[in-house]
């Protein structure tokens, strides 16, 4: 039976020689996920010994992420925005260039009394949840395609006691006759054929949450075009999208009728969410 040490060890080593950049935090994440431990207990007792069942758990989550895929889905959680969400392979993983996108929405939906949300294309249902939480006065509607990932962020919000109502469909598919304060989404933006598909653990991620299998703009163009008709005077359309796309997003918006079309840089600097109001 090898200690806890032991098996930090081992598992930096095998993580590193796969080319895993994070092997040693990967390495400690995925042991204490499984023994249960914390960090302080590999640095005080690292000659503690793993139970035989942790140990065969953790071979097999090495293993798996020596292959690439994502910590995220071997521990099943991922954080963002200062909580714990589950996630699974039928969404993607929250990063946190997401949270721009986030901000931009509390800003707007700043002074208004009961301020009415759609989520497009909600996934685990983060920015949804976060909205929720961080703007209890607002009603927060979402929609998905994939029954499975409004699954994923029905669990989330019963979870974190987030009040958020799910529909299953194709983006404003269950939304007829309703119009919104604010519609947010982050959608498929990655062109088909970009290699960065091929990165990161991406192959591991639900593709169609990814890309929209033609130039990345595809379901921006949808978004924009029928936003209009559930959107109230004066509501605003805000969604993510590549680094390169900032231009083309603003020119959609305008050409839509929007007013004030306009791009905004994540923390890194990078042009990360385009909107715009009626």
């Amino acid at each position: 039976m090898q200690s806890l040490g032991e098996n930090w060890r081992r598992g930096q080593k095998l993580l590193a020689e796969s080319g895993i950049e994070s092997a040693r935090l990967d390495a400690r994440l995925l042991l204490e996920y499984v023994s249960g431990c914390r960090y302080t207990d590999l640095l005080m007792s690292p000659e503690t010994p793993l139970a035989l069942p942790a140990q065969q758990v953790f071979d097999e989550f090495l293993a798996r992420r020596a292959t690439g895929e994502p910590l995220a889905y071997l521990t099943g959680e991922a954080e963002f925005r200062g909580r714990l969400f589950q996630v699974s392979p039928a969404v993607l993983i929250p990063r946190p260039e997401t949270e721009v996108l986030i901000d931009l929405a509390l800003e707007k939906l700043r002074g208004l009394v009961a301020p009415t949300v759609v989520d497009l294309g909600t996934g685990s249902g983060i920015v949804a949840i976060s909205l929720a939480l961080e703007c209890p006065a607002a009603t927060i509607a979402t929609v998905d395609l994939s029954e499975t990932a409004i699954s994923v962020a029905r669990n989330n919000a019963g979870r974190l006691g987030a009040r958020v109502e799910f529909h299953v469909g194709d983006w404003f598919g269950p939304l007829a006759g309703r119009c919104f304060d604010l519609i947010v989404s982050n959608p498929p933006y990655v062109a088909a054929g970009d290699p960065h598909l091929a990165l990161n653990g991406l192959p591991h991620e639900p593709q169609m949450a990814l890309t929209d299998g033609a130039d990345g703009l595809d379901c921006i163009r949808r978004i924009v075009a029928a936003a209009p008709a559930h959107l109230k005077s004066g509501g605003w359309l805000l969604f993510e999208h590549g680094y390169d796309q900032g231009a083309a997003s603003r020119n959609l918006l305008t050409a839509a009728g929007f007013k004030a079309a306009s791009t905004f840089p994540d923390l890194a600097g990078i042009d990360r969410v385009s909107g715009a109001h009626l």
